[in-house]
């Protein structure tokens, strides 16, 4: 089990990393903004999903943060990351710009899998 949360916080500080980069850069970055305008998105929308990746990163890494909530968070990024690559594809952009969001989202899944094998043993519970 050692093993696992390695794993686990690896690849959830890794993902969390990515998402509070990114957040922060689309707030920042005016090619982003950019990036935002050339999906189609509005532009609250930037500023909508960088305070939702924000708070998602915080449930995911807080260890008082329920495990229910985890789970949501963990909803909301699957559905982050599959719409990005959605969005990208439907304009036809090239691989190298939606297969970030095809990785990120093995790191999050490899990241909750771990998850829900570590909440599943009593001794190693994620809040020690």
């Amino acid at each position: 089990m050692k093993k696992m949360k390695i794993v686990y916080w690896a690849t959830t500080g890794l993902f969390c990393f990515m998402m509070a980069f990114s957040a922060f850069s689309y707030l920042t970055n005016p090619e982003l903004k950019a990036a935002f305008a050339h999906l189609g998105f509005p532009d609250y929308f930037r500023v909508e999903l960088a305070l939702a990746k924000a708070l998602g990163v915080l449930a995911l890494l807080l260890p008082v943060v329920p495990p229910r909530v985890k789970e949501w968070a963990y909803a909301g990024f699957v559905f982050t990351e599959l719409s990005a690559m959605i969005a990208h594809l439907a304009l036809g952009d090239p691989a190298q710009i939606w297969i970030f969001a095809f990785v990120l989202l093995g790191i999050l899944l490899t990241s909750y899998a771990c998850f829900r094998r570590l909440q599943a043993v009593p001794a190693l519970k994620m809040s020690k």
